[in-house]
C-alpha cells in the first residue's frame, strides 16, 4: 500500500507542474485551463503564433495563440516538408523533463525483480502479459540475466487485451511473483498464466498506477524499456530492440 501511495503522490506532483502561473495565461489559454487542461510552458512558434505546451490528463497537447491574442488553435503544426513541429516542442517542454525525473517513480512502482540484486545493470521494462514483443525481449535477455549482468525490473501493465489486467494480477498476487512470471513466459505460446477473475481493489490500483506511469513517460507501446547511463541520463526504448540496440541496453554479450 505504501509503495502504491508513493507512486500515486509522485504522479500527482508531476501533473501539477506548470499550474503555478495560471493567472498569467492569456484569456484563450486560461479558458483551456478552465476546461481541464494543464498548461505547462510557453514556446516559440512560427507564423506569428505563440505556442503553449499543455496536458490533457497524461497526453501532451499543443495550443497556438493567434497574433490578435483572442483565439486559440488546438492541434498539430506541420512545416512545408511534413515535419511535426508540435511534437518537437512538446517533447522538449513535457516528455523529456518527465523522463529525466522518472527514476524515483520507477523505483517506487510495483515491479518484479528478475535477476540478481548485485547485477551491475538494472533495467525497468513495462510489460503486458499478452505482448509478443515483450516475450521476445524476455527471451533475448536470458543470457544477461542468467550471467548476473542484468536485473530486469518488470512493471506489469494491462492494456493490450481484456485478459491483460487479470494476467498481470495473477502474476503479482502469486506467492512467488518472479517464479509465476517466469512460468508465464515459459508457457507464453500456449496462453501463459490463467487470468485472475476477481482482482482485489488494491491490486487493481497498482496495475492502474503502472499504466498511468507508462503513459506519463510518453511510452505508447510495450515493451517500454527504461535505462539510466553512467551520467544519470534516462533513456527510453519502445518496442523490441533490434541489432546493436539490444547490446546498448543490456551491455556486452556475456
Amino acid at each position: 500500500m505504501a509503495v502504491r501511495l508513493r507512486c500515486l503522490f509522485a504522479l500527482m506532483a508531476l501533473l501539477a507542474v506548470g499550474t503555478a502561473h495560471a493567472a498569467d495565461w492569456p484569456a484563450p489559454i486560461q479558458q483551456m485551463a478552465d476546461k481541464g487542461l494543464t498548461i505547462v510552458k510557453r514556446f516559440d512558434a512560427p507564423g506569428g503564433l505563440t505556442g503553449y505546451a499543455a496536458r490533457a490528463g497524461h497526453t501532451p497537447v499543443a495550443l497556438y495563440l493567434t497574433p490578435d491574442g483572442h483565439h486559440v488553435i488546438v492541434g498539430t503544426m506541420l512545416d512545408e516538408h511534413g515535419n511535426n513541429l508540435s511534437q518537437k516542442a512538446l517533447d522538449a517542454a513535457i516528455t523529456k523533463p518527465q523522463q529525466q525525473s522518472a527514476w524515483p517513480q520507477l523505483e517506487s512502482a510495483t515491479w518484479i525483480a528478475d535477476g540478481a540484486d548485485s547485477a551491475p545493470r538494472r533495467i525497468y521494462v513495462f510489460t503486458d502479459p499478452n505482448c509478443p514483443y515483450c516475450h521476445r525481449f524476455y527471451e533475448a535477455a536470458r543470457p544477461w540475466v542468467k550471467a548476473g549482468k542484468v536485473q530486469l525490473r518488470t512493471i506489469l501493465v494491462g492494456i493490450l487485451k481484456p485478459s491483460s489486467p487479470g494476467k498481470a494480477a495473477a502474476i503479482l498476487s502469486a506467492k512467488h511473483p518472479v517464479a509465476a512470471y517466469r512460468r508465464h513466459e515459459a508457457n507464453y505460446r500456449s496462453g501463459g498464466i490463467k487470468p485472475l477473475g476477481d482482482i482485489p481493489p488494491a491490486l487493481s490500483d497498482e496495475i492502474t498506477s503502472n499504466n498511468a506511469l507508462m503513459g506519463s513517460l510518453g511510452i505508447r507501446g510495450t515493451p517500454g524499456i527504461v535505462t539510466r547511463d553512467a551520467h544519470g541520463k534516462i533513456h527510453i526504448h519502445q518496442g523490441m530492440p533490434q541489432g546493436d540496440t539490444l547490446t546498448d541496453i543490456l551491455g556486452p554479450k556475456p
